[in-house]
């Protein structure tokens, strides 16, 4: 019973009343990130130079777009200009087709003089059959499209940037942008808002992170390369004394910055005065590959980090991303980076709160993820939250982002000069990606250092926030001075990314501690990180060993392990399945155990020919199990069957969502339907996740089934019945198939005489006292005769589409109830829109609804609201009309596990085999298990109580009265940073202040002794008013006593 918007829709069986059938088959079976925008739109508009003020909101509008007849060529490896073009040539000769234009597109950059792996080129008349052609050629390893991708920034003034309301939008194009927010976009900073303000010189990132610690130890970043890619840094900036080297990729002839994006980025890194960097000696190098237009290639960023390789950079921002984790030559290419030792620090992205938003590349096990934080430490709502989708369907995403750091209010360098404040996970990344810089300069032996190393480090030492999960946070906050004391105590080893599974701790280990595990159920699946110090490959001894603890009842649980045959680059995966022994299937408690884990590497400078380096790790196991919940209150997620883009171009379920039409959250109960899932789990219902065909489990087990993205060729199931809320979309261009993929879904319910329409309907409706929203949803148009249907008017807005024109239907069948004829048969129920119950557009939820018919399908419960409705039917018969059909000439089969490539129509591929766990054999040990997992774990036994600090001067720079009109931020005379700016006055400042202390207590003791030796005064008689004495006078007669 699923709800799904206009192009994505989804399936949802309800099962109940049918045993499996045995033996049964199936019949045939650029990049982007969100930006907050300011509400309403200020009317000025003004460049960062056009305005004083210090702190400016920044909004940012991204659009892609394939370029026309170009296409990158991709080769195995590197070749000189000439080879390449001999190599395309041979290729195209081989294609035998006659009409074929082409050329090779010159490249003018600092990288066209040395050998590259790829070729630019222009092929008219350019058949799809011909692209693969060239592939055929031994060299060549891949054909992709060029594609261009626009940017437009738009700053506004400080009257907006520092509005304390602001409108929320979550929207997601498929390119791949910068992403930076304007500072306005952060909320009132909380309860240490006034003693910031009160700050006569506020403290700058750096100083927060306690950068300055470093900087009095003599690290400033002094021989470290970093590289920016970004929009370009101006040759004169005030701010920056090291910049080794700028070079321009894109097709102007400038290299200074006309957009400011960039000069920020390069300043929260290596700044020298003002607004404060993390590394001010660190070798800036700067690589524009942005024009002031606002405009970037593919191919710029390719040619641009060739040239990092042979520039031998150390560390790498990329403050830029978007899901499409399936761009081979861009993914290629960073994987080849960081296999040159080249640490890359990218965003995670600005697509949150959603859940399933990460952007590539800080989605890879190789590159360092940055989310961001606010000054209070409160987790950024714009920060693109876990978990990672591209191991989906197969499996479960992993921990991402690696770790957090301040990315509110983050001050940097202006365009020209001064500095301004911006907020974004492209502000945090910089933070990040500095203090990588100043702690690479900290290590002596820097073949120590490299992307693993560094990573473990960072996630080792950094500090957990409470109350935030694991896919929000990832290990933490970004704390410098630990990550210093790890880095230095170093040796080479393999770690693990979480270091423990504990299904017991929430909120941390959300979801996986939401719900318990118990026997029968679908193995719990989690995707651990192998982070790789010892060299870029390496690889697993024999096989990780399962050991569970004897007296923590670790024998009631089976574990089976999957990992990387090969770890590379610095990195690999170990996918642990979990599962209840039979003996426990009435038993409730806690079990532990742990996975041993032996990674070896090829020793670099062992000279004993095939010497490895290995290393032990452990990961512990701790499950809750509770006896198997009765059949109804459990729900079977298929995960098997979902389609996404990438790989292929799905369209989303919502068509008002115009600047993001592609569906790229995964469609998971953990991701974009993550409201769903809570909303379940707290109505008492266990939801599984299935990985495999539908063949492969029991379906009298489960009380209901979903399914997201049909894929048409599966049999149906005669065990099955089914709850469905479903749509069909027009296309703009050619996708894959529609959102609903309603053909497939068509197939799979016809069994029954039920079919959705190829109508697009939308409006709000009152349906059983409930308001509702339908956003581009379907109708029935096939349904049984003794069924219940409910209609609503609905507008046409397949109509409004095509022809921009408006009109009401009335009487649109969108709900349907149905009891199988059957003796013991289920209940089906079918809806054509989920948008109510996807996290991703959602206007209006129906969680309602869907308690409502899983009360139906589960005990035969019609709500009284829908079977006595005004809005009750005749359901319609549809002989009629027909059904919709999938595009011809569309690509389905290619992304599809029940479809392959046929002759006129796609036929069913042959029926996959059911997948077997090979479960560990158990090693059990009679051992006390720890109790707390995440304290218990330490990077190579490093104890950071032990590794101390070395002896620090306590003293801070002098900073020159501000002018007026200047931020205030600290500003070093001469650009030398604290540990050597004028070290003589440092050293007076202990003898004065000794001094002063000393006259200050010798006035107190002279005071004191003072009032001792003072002689005592008698006290004076107090002589009595003469108004008393005339009274007492007249009444006594006599005159008183003096």
């Amino acid at each position: 019973m699923l709800l799904f918007p206009v192009w994505g829709s989804i399936l949802f069986c309800l099962l109940t009343g049918f045993l499996p059938v045995v033996g049964m088959e199936p019949a045939g079976g650029a990049r982007s990130g969100s930006e907050p925008t300011p509400d309403p739109d200020p009317d000025p508009l003004l460049s960062p130079s056009a305005s004083n003020c210090s702190q400016l909101t920044l909004k940012l509008e991204f659009s892609t777009k394939v370029v026309e007849h170009e296409y990158i060529v991709a080769f195995t490896g590197y070749f000189s200009a000439r080879a390449r073009s001999h190599y395309i040539s041979s290729a195209i000769r081989n294609t035998r087709d006659q009409d074929l234009e082409w050329h090779i597109v010159p490249r003018e950059n600092p990288a066209s003089d040395f050998p590259s792996d790829f070729e630019l080129v222009h092929i008219r008349q350019a058949s799809p059959s011909s692209l693969l052609t060239l592939e055929d050629h031994p060299y060549i390893k891949r054909v992709t499209p060029q594609r261009k991708v626009f940017r437009t920034l738009k700053y506004f003034p400080c009257k907006f940037a520092l509005r304390g309301t602001q409108s929320w939008q979550s929207s997601r194009p498929f390119r791949r942008t910068s992403l930076s927010l304007g500072s306005g976009f952060w909320h009132a900073t909380g309860r240490h808002s006034s003693r910031r303000l009160l700050r006569a010189i506020p403290r700058q990132v750096a100083q927060i992170l306690q950068a300055d610690v470093l900087w009095q130890m003599g690290h400033t970043g002094s021989g470290v390369k970093v590289a920016v890619f970004d929009t370009g840094l101006s040759e004169k900036h005030p701010h920056f004394k090291n910049v080794k080297e700028r070079t321009n990729w894109t097709n102007e002839k400038t290299l200074d910055d006309g957009l400011g994006h960039g000069t920020f980025v390069a300043g929260v890194i290596a700044s020298m005065r003002e607004c404060q960097g993390f590394a001010p000696d660190s070798e800036l190098h700067i690589f524009r590959v942005f024009t002031n237009n606002q405009v970037s290639y593919t191919s710029w960023f390719l040619d641009a980090f060739n040239y990092a390789i042979l520039k031998k950079i150390d560390v790498l921002n990329l403050s830029i991303g978007g899901p499409d984790f399936m761009d081979h030559p861009f993914v290629d290419k960073v994987w080849e980076l960081t296999a040159n030792r080249v640490i890359m620090v990218s965003a995670i992205g600005n697509d949150g709160p959603l859940y399933g938003t990460l952007n590539n590349p800080a989605d890879q096990m190789d590159v360092i993820g940055v989310g961001g934080i606010d000054f209070e430490d409160n987790i950024a709502r714009f920060s693109s939250r876990g978990m990672t989708t591209w191991e989906l369907p197969g499996g479960y995403g992993r921990v991402k982002p690696d770790i957090v750091t301040y990315g509110s209010g983050v001050r940097g360098s202006g365009m020209k000069e001064g500095c301004r404040s911006l907020s974004g996970t492209s502000v945090a990344s910089p933070v990040v990606a500095g203090a990588v810089t100043l702690l690479a300069s900290t290590v002596l032996n820097r073949e120590l250092v490299n992307p693993a190393s560094m990573k473990q480090a960072l996630i080792a030492s950094a500090r957990r926030l409470p109350g935030v999960n694991m896919f929000e946070q990832g290990h933490g906050k970004l704390d410098l001075i630990r990550a210093y004391q790890i880095l230095n105590s170093y040796r080479p080893q393999a770690s693990l990314s979480p270091s423990y599974i504990d299904l017991t701790e929430c909120p941390y280990m959300w979801p996986y501690c939401s719900q318990p595990i118990y026997y029968g159920g679908m193995p719990t699946i989690v995707n651990v990180t192998i982070l790789n110090g010892m060299g870029v490959t390496g690889r697993i001894v024999d096989k990780p060993i399962w050991q569970p603890y004897l007296p923590q009842n670790g024998d009631h649980i089976d574990v089976a392990v999957s990992y990387s045959p090969v770890l590379w680059p610095w990195a690999g995966y170990l996918a642990v399945s979990i599962s209840v022994a039979k003996k426990a299937a009435s038993w409730e408690g806690i079990a532990q155990g742990h996975v041993m884990v032996t990674v070896a590497s090829p020793a670099e400078n062992d000279s004993e020919v095939g010497g490895e380096l290995t290393s032990t790790v452990k990961l512990p196991i701790k499950v809750k199990i509770v006896p198997t919940p009765p059949r109804s209150k459990r729900v079977l997620w298929d995960q098997y069957h979902n389609l996404r883009y990438p790989p292929g171009y799905f369209p989303r379920d919502n068509l008002r969502m115009k600047n993001d039409p592609l569906d790229w959250n995964g469609d998971h109960i953990h991701t974009n339907f993550r409201d769903m899932y809570q909303h379940l789990r707290s109505m008492g219902y266990f939801v599984e996740v299935l990985g495999a065909p539908i063949t492969c489990f029991d379906a009298s087990q489960y009380g209901a089934f979903t399914n997201t993205r049909t894929e048409c060729g599966e049999r149906r199931r005669p065990d099955i019945t089914l709850s469905m809320f479903l749509v069909k979309a027009q296309q703009w261009w050619m996708p894959d198939t529609g959102g609903a993929n309603v053909p497939a879904l068509n197939d799979l319910i016809s069994v029954w005489g039920m079919a959705f329409g190829d109508g697009l309907y939308e409006g709000d409706f009152t349906l059983a006292d409930h308001d509702m929203y339908y956003a581009s949803g379907c109708s029935i148009a096939r349904f049984p005769e003794d069924g219940i249907v409910i209609a609503k008017n609905l507008k046409d807005q397949g109509l409004e589409v095509l022809k921009q024109e408006t009109a009401v239907v009335e009487g649109v069948p969108i709900l349907g109830l149905y009891q199988t004829p059957s003796e013991g048969g289920g209940r089906i129920a079918l809806y054509g829109d989920s948008n109510c119950i996807d996290d991703s557009h959602r206007q209006k939820d129906c969680f309602w609804l869907l308690d409502a018919l899983l009360q139906y399908t589960s005990y035969s419960m019609t709500p009284p609201s829908l079977s006595h409705s005004h809005s009750r039917v005749a359901p319609p018969a549809g002989t009629d009309r027909l059904l919709p059909q999938r595009l011809e000439g569309n690509h389905l089969y290619r992304y599809s596990k029940v479809l392959e490539a046929h002759l006129g129509d796609p036929k069913p591929r042959p029926l996959p085999a059911c997948p077997h766990l090979s479960w560990a054999k158990p090693q059990p040990v009679n051992e006390t298990a720890p109790s707390n997992l995440w304290k218990h774990q330490k990077l190579l036994s490093v104890d950071l109580d032990k590794v101390a600090l070395p002896n620090v001067r306590a003293y801070r720079p002098q900073v020159r009265p501000l002018s007026p009109g200047e931020s205030g931020a600290w500003d070093i005379p001469g650009g030398i940073m604290p540990g050597h700016y004028n070290q003589e006055v440092g050293q007076t400042i202990p003898v004065f202040a000794f001094l002063g202390a000393m006259v200050v207590l010798s006035f107190f003791v002279v005071q004191l002794t003072k009032a001792k030796n003072k002689p005592k005064r008698r006290k004076p008689r107090v002589k009595r008013p003469t108004y008393l004495q005339q009274q007492q006078q007249t009444t006594m007669g006599k005159n008183p006593t003096v």
